[in-house]
């Protein structure tokens, strides 16, 4: 069961990223051939008006095939013909609307369960945090200058601390701003460690929600930009990372735990792994990678700087290059995907 809870977080956050290019695409006048689920054989598909549907063999991936996108093709409702803003919205559109899912599902988590205070609850003896008097009940306001909001950029803040320097800490404990530094010691599950416990729940109102959803969005997002700082400068190392086969397994892992306390468990760890999904889809898709959407967008900011187009054949073998080096580091994910499970 597990496995299929995995494909169907999966086919959401692909789905949606797909009806962003789709949608757009059919503002703008461009064609699509095919609206498709998975990938390889096609299962099931109809077709209406100019467009087929299609539910593919393999639950990974998805596409939005439209009229000139890959080919020369110059017709009126082809993707060459339309002006660079045009084309720049309709592949900014997929990435754009993986935010917007994750900002839904985050509002209706939070709306469930309440945001994670950036309150303390325990403080454990001998730890660096009790040695630098923090105390349960202290409301963490700050760490090195940057203002926190909820735990988990707090536990972040401390986990990403790869090298244990001291951690200038904003406190609010009884009403009054306390200052106090904490310097982490290394944990046997080779991160740093303050030792404290943090992140009670509270629900809050509407507005009160909805401001704390773009908290969560953007904690996500920028966790997975610093994730990707700390793996360009070696700072993490390149064997952590995973592709769809690890996180099917921590899917899989996160349904059996979950599933002993009830569907309504599941259902709160399955909306938190797409919101986490779907802001990771639309950050990479945003970085100027060849054969990805922020490639694609980089030649368009290109075209529309310079007054003109890269050539066509240029950037087709930027694009092809870049495809190949993907595929090349799809295998080398899968690979160690494979390892982590043997």
């Amino acid at each position: 069961m597990g496995i299929i809870m995995a494909l169907i977080v999966f086919s959401i956050v692909i789905l949606f990223h797909e009806l962003g290019h789709f949608l757009l695409a059919k503002k703008n006048g461009i064609g699509v051939t095919e609206f498709a689920l998975g990938m390889g054989p096609t299962l099931l598909s109809f077709k209406r008006n100019e467009t087929v549907y299609a539910l593919k063999l393999l639950p990974l991936g998805g596409s939005c095939t439209m009229v000139g996108e890959d080919t020369d093709e110059t017709g009126d409702n082809s993707f060459n013909a339309k002006g660079p803003w045009q084309r720049l919205s309709v592949i900014a559109a997929g990435p754009v609307f993986n935010f917007i899912m994750a900002f839904v599902f985050a509002m209706i988590l939070l709306l469930l369960v309440g945001y994670d205070t950036p309150a303390v609850y325990k403080v454990i003896d001998g730890e660096p945090a009790a040695e630098a008097g923090m105390m349960a009940g202290d409301v963490i306001k700050a760490v090195n200058g940057k203002k926190i909001h909820t735990y988990k950029e707090f536990r972040t803040e401390s986990m990403m601390n790869t090298s244990g320097k001291p951690m200038e800490i904003l406190l609010e404990r009884d009403g009054e701003e306390i200052r106090t530094t904490v310097t982490p010691v290394m944990a046997e599950n080779g991160y740093y460690r303050i030792g404290l416990y943090g992140g009670a729940r509270e629900k809050t109102g509407f507005w009160g929600t909805f401001k704390y959803t773009f908290y969560e969005l953007k904690y996500w997002i920028t966790t997975t930009v610093r994730s990707l700082g700390m793996l360009v400068t070696g700072r993490v190392s390149m064997n952590e990372l995973s592709g769809p086969v690890g996180i099917v397994t921590m899917i899989d892992d996160t349904y059996n735990q979950s599933a002993a306390y009830g569907w309504l468990d599941v259902f709160l760890n399955m909306l938190n792994i797409s919101i986490l999904l779907s802001a990771n889809l639309g950050v990479m898709n945003l970085i100027p990678i060849p054969a990805l959407d922020g490639g694609r967008l980089f030649f368009i900011l290109i075209e529309i700087i310079r007054g003109k187009p890269v050539p066509p054949e240029k950037e087709g073998w930027v694009h092809t290059v870049g495809f190949v080096c993907l595929m090349v580091l799809m295998v080398f994910i899968l690979y160690n995907d494979i390892q982590k499970l043997i």
